[in-house]
């Protein structure tokens, strides 16, 4: 059985991001996977597409220390899509870890890929299978009821015509937020970056004023008229 790290939060599920995505477009969708073993490692993650709207085109963003497999499938029934009748389609991308590889207790891992045309419905199921070291599988594949209660295990979801619940997780709205705060790291390590040089040049710049003062203020000296013993002024 799965010894799972404790306690274990909502946020901890698999989540898509963004999860939401506008009908007709290509989107990336990040899978965010977090490892919620204390014992065991992540070492594959399967992600199941849909075949009744399905998605006409995936690839993958290459993982290091992954390899990963997009499984192209004839359809149970055809689909119009547009003008055209698909009868083939990827149904599911799988990433397995290599030898001496995975998301091991405490961590998490981002499985990216791009997908599209995204379909004309009100949202896309995305079920994921977690495999661990120890043989442990767990499927995020519960559908959240017409109550809003999340399951146990939910599966990620891309809402495209339908609204994503207020407390959605994987929204865009997260990816604004963790954009932002990148940002922000970067403007902060920046203005620290101008500032430490604007204060070495005042530095700099202080230094060469005191030497020109110091010159000055010895050939003021030298040149300088000296009294005799008798008050009589001579000059070099």
């Amino acid at each position: 059985m799965l010894a799972l790290a404790a306690p274990l939060s909502a946020s901890a599920h698999v989540r898509v991001d963004p999860g939401q995505a506008d009908a007709g477009s290509y989107a990336t969708l990040t899978f965010k996977v977090p490892n919620e073993s204390a014992t065991a490692g992540t070492v594959q993650l399967v992600v199941d597409l849909p075949t009744d709207t399905p998605f006409t085109s995936v690839s993958y963003e290459p993982l290091p220390g992954w390899t990963t497999e997009v499984t192209t499938s004839t359809l149970p029934s055809p689909v119009e899509v547009g003008d055209a009748t698909v009868t083939e389609a990827p149904t599911s991308v799988t990433w397995t870890a290599d030898p001496g590889v995975q998301v091991a207790p405490g961590q998490f891992e981002r499985f990216v890929i791009s997908a599209g045309a995204v379909p004309d419905t009100g949202s896309v199921l995305l079920p994921a299978h977690q495999h661990y070291s120890d043989g442990t599988v767990v499927d995020w594949a519960d559908e959240t009821p017409a109550s809003g209660e999340e399951p146990e295990h939910p599966a990620p979801v891309l809402y495209v015509n339908d609204a994503p619940p207020a407390d959605a997780h994987g929204s865009s709205h997260d990816a604004g937020a963790d954009t932002a705060s990148d940002e922000a790291a970067v403007t902060t390590t920046s203005s620290s970056g101008d500032s430490g040089t604007v204060a070495l040049a005042l530095g700099i710049g202080g230094l060469a004023l005191g030497a020109v003062a110091l010159v000055l203020s010895v050939v003021a000296l030298t040149r300088r008229p000296r009294t005799s013993a008798e008050g009589t002024v001579t000059g070099r």
